[in-house]
């Protein structure tokens, strides 16, 4: 079974994409958490409370970054509420993190799993840029890697130019998107504003269903409500997905570069030809929303519901 590692800046995708990550069939060895959406304090807690939320607290938490390499650091807290859950307390859990910090872990990891190995990157890329600085030779070992970041042919979320992971930390993503990765799907805006939690898929959750189905109704309050949106992307949802049915992207093979710095500071471009680099640019968007409504025991999604992009 393959081995699933998530690193994760747990906000409100994250906290979807990890509630898919419980039911799929992999073994979720373990997450790392970094500064990203919110501080790395927060992160963690975030991960540990949905795990337990979820009946998971066997996966293992490891602390990761707390800013980026070179960069400032920027949240996203206007987006996903003051503590990231879209300002919704869950209880907290009884299991707190363990040692070692994120880019030690992912190194254990890759050099105890090789090609079992699938990593999963849903936040900006400090950790494994620290882990391939300190082991440049996991990079030979991991057998997948699935980074959510990028906006190759379409528009960014924070700049005109930028995808909010990349931008973070651009120093990591050049240095991540650069290595000579076995096998590495980039999953950016590309694909994932094709991608929509639908307003009105959310007001028919049945918060008694489920654990899963009373998170998302209690995460994404705030997003159809005081915020008055009329969807919400999965960005993060989809990478992990893509991780485990890589069938659901396609897109041209392609090194990706990364602009570090001035008014392009994380603009991702498409590089060299590589045929171990796959930069998503097509989605079976409804498929892909289906299938995640099925895992999490959610309402039926009908056809078209949902990948319009929110107002």
């Amino acid at each position: 079974m393959t081995k699933l590692i998530l690193d994760v800046d747990t906000g409100v995708d994250d906290a979807v994409a990890i509630a898919l990550a419980t039911t799929l069939d992999v073994d979720l060895i373990g997450i790392t958490t970094v500064a990203g959406n919110v501080p790395v304090e927060l992160a963690t807690r975030n991960t540990l409370d949905v795990l337990a939320w979820l009946g998971r607290t066997d996966v293992e938490v490891h602390r990761g970054a707390s800013r980026p390499l070179a960069a400032a650091y920027q949240d996203a807290m206007h987006v996903h509420g003051g503590n990231g859950l879209g300002g919704v307390s869950l209880p907290r859990s009884t299991v707190e993190e363990v040692s070692p910090a994120g880019p030690a872990y992912i190194i254990e990891s890759a050099l105890r799993y090789g090609d079992d190995l699938t990593l999963v990157t849903l936040g900006p890329l400090t950790n494994l840029a620290i882990a391939i600085n300190v082991r440049p030779e996991i990079v030979g070992k991991i057998g997948r890697v699935v980074v959510m970041g990028g906006a190759y042919l379409t528009e960014g979320n924070v700049t005109p130019h930028a995808e909010f992971n990349v931008y973070v930390d651009p120093d990591a993503a050049a240095q991540v998107l650069g290595a000579a990765w076995k096998d590495l799907t980039l999953v950016g805006l590309d694909v994932t504003h094709h991608t929509v939690f639908a307003r009105q898929t959310w007001e028919r959750l049945d918060p008694t269903s489920g654990p899963a189905s009373a998170l998302i109704q209690a995460v994404m309050h705030r997003t159809f409500t005081k915020r008055d949106m009329t969807g919400f992307y999965l960005h993060d949802p989809l990478a992990v997905a893509v991780a485990i049915d890589p069938s659901l992207v396609d897109g041209p093979r392609h090194r990706a570069e990364v602009m570090a710095v001035g008014d392009t500071r994380g603009k991702t471009l498409l590089g060299v030809e590589h045929p171990d680099s796959l930069i998503a640019t097509s989605v079976d968007a409804g498929r892909f929303v289906r299938d995640l409504a099925i895992a999490l025991g959610l309402p039926n999604v009908e056809p078209g519901e949902g990948f319009e992009r929110p107002e």
